[in-house]
């Protein structure tokens, strides 16, 4: 009888939990029709920082926790919807705090009611972007049926409302990027670059935020840097248009024109990322005169190398993987020859960890007497060893060759 008890409560309780992804609707405002219609309405990908790996809010039905960012300078509006709550049912169990987690991560001086966040709307008109103008290009839409114009600025803390703004955007990072975290901004060796879409509203022309970068530049003794992308968000409902490849080569030509940066680095970059700069880099690289189709056949050189990093500020790693993009598309794998020449040319590289594996055994062999070593570890399985290789080359290849066909697109 108890356990039957328990089962019923546990099932009454488990109403009351809510998907965090599901629950939380963001909204890019520009108009007041838009806080109606559910077709602007997205959701998070990740909710785990704020609420936990299982991403569930516990103590209500029908919850609805409302983010909703002006477009253009991201004022927000905060409101949490539920239908009904734990505690005006059960006495023993408390319902989470979902207010102070959400107030955790965005900063204060939000509106709580739509009125208040209408009025604010009206003033968007007055806003405009912050910092330096770098590069303006256009992309048709389908849907309006016309080309829409976009901006990408580099800004500083120093830009009047740029840091209370900053802190507005940066909460979305909780919401798209897996490991995010917020930036000490009082560091000044923070770069900021940022991407806007301009439309018109009876008449005038306003500014909506589309997505940013950051870059911190690393001190390399004597007197160079190095600028490395730490976070990069283009929002949901702008993803899939182009524009991060627009900022990413943006900010390398920001910075291939500085004498004193040495190359572009990423911190932690995803897979996402890293097909974004194999295309970006690719399309940067392809015209020097060092990856002609004559050169490529050669092998990798120090000449690629050296004029990658001079010109466009490219290091090594990134550079090898250019070579071997621009390579593929200049060998005819139909050609037995030059086919098994390009597969035995990327797997001598794919090979170099496994080789350090094998010396790195060696090593233990000999600090270890017989009986302390395993069998496993005294003998790598070389055929295991083979068919990682083939499948991490099957699996470049094909990351490549949709590298070559975005850019045949471009």
């Amino acid at each position: 009888l108890f356990f039957l008890g328990l089962t019923a409560v546990e099932k009454k309780l488990a109403e009351y939990k809510c998907n965090t992804n599901e629950a939380i609707q963001l909204k890019l405002v520009r108009f007041p029709e838009d806080l109606e219609d559910e077709n602007t309405t997205f959701n998070p990908e990740y909710s785990h920082q704020v609420f936990g790996d299982d991403e569930v809010a516990f103590g209500y039905k029908g919850l609805k926790i409302l983010l909703y960012y002006i477009a253009g300078n991201l004022s927000t509006l905060f409101r949490i919807e539920y239908t009904s709550k734990v505690n005006e049912n059960f006495d023993c169990v408390e319902a989470d705090d979902v207010e102070s987690k959400i107030r955790e991560i965005i900063p204060p001086g939000f509106c709580t009611n739509t009125d208040d966040f209408v009025s604010l709307l009206e003033k968007e008109v007055n806003f405009k972007p912050f910092g330096i103008l770098l590069h303006t290009y256009s992309i048709h839409n389908e849907e309006a049926g016309e080309d829409i114009t976009y901006q990408i600025y580099k800004a500083d803390m120093t830009c009047p409302g740029f840091r209370e703004y900053h802190e507005r955007l940066q909460t979305f990072l909780m919401w798209f990027i897996e490991t995010a975290s917020f930036i000490d901004v009082d560091d000044e060796r923070w770069n900021y670059f940022l991407v806007f879409e301009k439309y018109n509203k009876d008449g005038a022309t306003l500014f909506a935020t589309v997505g940013y970068m950051t870059v911190y530049n690393y001190y390399v003794y004597p007197d160079k840097t190095r600028p490395r992308v730490s976070q990069m968000l283009i929002l949901p409902p702008f993803q899939g248009e182009g524009h991060g490849a627009q900022l990413l080569e943006t900010v390398h030509r920001y910075y291939m024109s500085s004498p004193t940066v040495l190359d572009i680095t990423a911190e932690d970059p995803s897979e996402n990322y890293v097909k974004l700069r194999d295309f970006v880099l690719v399309k940067l690289c392809q015209d020097l005169l060092c990856f002609s189709p004559v050169k490529l056949m050669e092998g990798f050189s120090q000449e690629m190398v050296t004029e990658a990093q001079q010109k466009l500020k490219i290091n090594k790693q990134h550079t090898r993987r250019v070579y071997e993009i621009l390579r593929l598309r200049a060998t005819n794998m139909g050609d037995a020859e030059q086919s098994r020449s390009y597969r035995l040319d990327v797997k001598r590289r794919l090979i170099g960890p496994y080789k350090k594996k094998q010396r790195e055994l060696a090593k233990m062999r000999r600090c270890l007497r017989p009986e302390e070593m395993t069998n496993q570890l005294n003998q790598i399985d070389l055929n295991l060893q083979r068919e990682q290789l083939e499948e991490s080359f099957q699996q470049l290849v094909s990351d490549y060759r949709r590298v070559l066909e975005r850019l045949a697109q471009a």
